[in-house]
């Protein structure tokens, strides 16, 4: 199935979690915020939350800096 991730389309198979989209765009969990069709997913929901065909997912990580 197609998601886009951040604006840039990416296959998935059948069944993908929302966990599965942040480990494809970024190997870390802290610090990171997820929505799915700009519903925030909680970081407790991610292994549950299962992705379906065109859904438009963003994914958010905090920079530290001055």
């Amino acid at each position: 199935m197609n998601v886009t991730i951040n604006g840039t389309a990416h296959e998935f198979p059948p069944g993908a979690t929302v966990a599965q989209a942040v480990q494809r765009l970024t190997g870390v969990r802290s610090g990171v915020a997820v929505a799915v069709n700009d519903e925030v997913v909680s970081r407790g929901a991610w292994e549950s939350t299962a992705l379906a065909e065109a859904d438009r997912v963003e994914v958010l990580t905090a920079v530290q800096g001055g």
